[in-house]
Parts: structure tokens; C-alpha cells; sequence
């Protein structure tokens, strides 16, 4: 297999000053499931890359490309589970894939889309779209003076005030863990946070930007109502298909607004 030139945070670091202020040309999005994927795929006629040198050999992850109006954009989906079939989703998959999408495609900007769940308490509705302000986990537990700060991971986004204000988003906290249901600890876990939307990928995909430097911002389509009287599962099931096409909407509004931009004008 052909390795991609393998980049250090140090070096991308030292290149971050001159991302701010040059136009924005490269995005990685990266989404958990091809339900979240297809309509994107369809929206900016990417095309599935055959260059089968990308990732290493054996793994199940999937690249699109293509370009829209002045950008290069790469949707990196981490495909099938090999021995179940299920889509890949969680922590592990959407740190691997970050990762090894830096390291090959060296993006300016990533972009997390993908469902989640959220917190009438909060105010979220079905179909609802957040653009996170904070990410962190809820059930990394590590009862240990500052291990755990570490678990907990807590790290602010990419600050886009003028990417709300033009596309008029809501805003919230966005808490993740490896588990569609909440247990007791993990919901005391969510409330500490004080998240409004809880998902599988986000805070993993933020750590590792954050290792390397990249801006990343996180577009959430509320699926189901954590605090509400469905259960989880069944609600997120019977809302997937529609609350996909309200996040296609919103990741297309997003690229436009990006599109000739560098990261200050966001």
C-alpha cells in the first residue's frame, strides 16, 4: 500500500496561522451512517474513490469526492462493520477515520454531520438542526483526580458566529458517548455537561482535530427526544429517513455559506 506522507500536530500547527486568513478549499465531512451520507452524496455529486491506497488495506471506510463551486469536499463514511454488516458507528470508527483523513487529505476544515439526540428539557424538537458550541463525553468515568477532567474531554468548537447569524442555527452543548440509551450515570453524566444534543462521534472526532490543529464543526439533526415519552430506539428509527433530509438541508446551507470564505470570516 502506498502511505500517505504522515504528518505530525506539530507541523500541522505551524500551519494553522495561515489557514485562518486564506480561503477555506479543502473539507473533510465525516458522518456515521449511510442513511446520514447518501443524500450528501447525491446533493454534491461526489463520487466513491477507487483509489484503494487512501486507507489501509483491509479497513471498511468509504471516500466520496468531488468539487462545489471553489471547494474540494471528501465525505468519509466509516462503512460496513466487517463481520455484522451494521454501519460502523461510535467513538473508535470516528477516531480512526479523523485520523487517518488527516493524514491523507490534510483538510482546513472538518465538518461532523450526522442525527442525535435531544432534550425537550432543553428545548430541542424532532428535526430540530444545532451547530455545537462545546463537545464532551458522559461516560468516560475515571473517579481519579484529573483523569477525570481527561475523561470528561470537554473542549469548545470552532467558533462560527457568522455562519448562526446568517443561517439563523440553534446552538447547543453537545455530550457523546458509545450507547444509544442513557443509564442513571450517564444521564447525571449528560446534565453536568449540560448538553442539549447527545451523539456517538462528536466529542471523539473533536479530540482528535484538536490534536492536529484542524477547526471542526459539528451540524446535528435531532432524530428523538431523549427526555420524552418514546423510547429511544423506536423514535430514532421511525425519524431517521426524514430528519436526514433536514440535514442534508442544513450541511448544504453550511458549504455555501463557507465557500470562498477563510476560517476568521466564519
Amino acid at each position: 500500500m502506498a502511505q500517505p506522507e504522515d504528518i505530525g500536530a506539530e507541523t500541522v500547527k505551524e500551519l494553522a496561522p495561515e489557514r485562518s486568513v486564506s480561503p477555506i478549499s479543502n473539507i473533510v465531512i465525516i458522518i456515521a451512517m449511510q442513511t446520514e451520507a447518501i443524500p450528501l452524496i447525491n446533493r454534491f455529486k461526489l463520487s466513491e474513490d477507487t483509489d484503494q491506497s487512501l486507507f489501509p488495506k483491509g479497513v471498511p471506510w468509504v471516500r466520496y469526492h468531488g468539487t462545489y463551486k471553489d471547494l474540494h469536499i471528501n465525505l468519509i463514511w466509516p462503512g460496513k462493520d466487517l463481520a455484522l454488516g451494521v454501519d460502523s458507528v461510535g467513538t473508535v470508527s470516528a477516531s480512526l477515520i479523523t485520523y487517518a483523513s488527516i493524514q491523507a487529505l490534510k483538510p482546513d476544515l472538518i465538518i461532523n454531520a450526522g442525527t442525535a439526540g435531544g432534550f425537550r428539557a432543553k428545548g430541542a424538537c424532532v428535526g430540530d438542526i444545532y451547530l455545537a458550541s462545546d463537545v464532551a463525553f458522559h461516560d468516560r468515568r475515571i473517579p481519579i483526580p484529573v483523569f477525570d477532567t481527561y475523561g470528561i474531554g470537554a473542549r469548545r468548537t470552532c467558533f462560527t458566529p457568522n455562519l448562526i447569524k446568517e443561517l439563523n442555527l440553534k446552538v447547543g452543548k453537545l455530550s457523546t458517548g458509545d450507547s444509544l440509551d442513557m443509564t442513571p450515570q450517564d444521564e447525571a453524566a449528560i446534565l453536568a455537561n449540560d448538553a442539549t444534543v447527545k451523539d456517538m462521534e462528536g466529542a471523539a472526532i473533536a479530540y482528535v482535530a484538536d490534536l492536529f490543529s484542524i477547526p471542526a464543526i459539528f451540524v446535528k439533526a435531532v432524530t428523538d427526544i431523549i427526555d420524552g415519552e418514546k423510547p429511544t430506539a423506536e423514535e430514532f428509527i421511525q425519524n431517521l429517513v426524514a430528519v436526514t433530509e433536514a440535514l442534508d438541508q442544513a450541511v448544504t446551507q453550511v458549504i455555501d455559506f463557507i465557500s470562498a470564505k477563510c476560517l476568521s470570516h466564519l
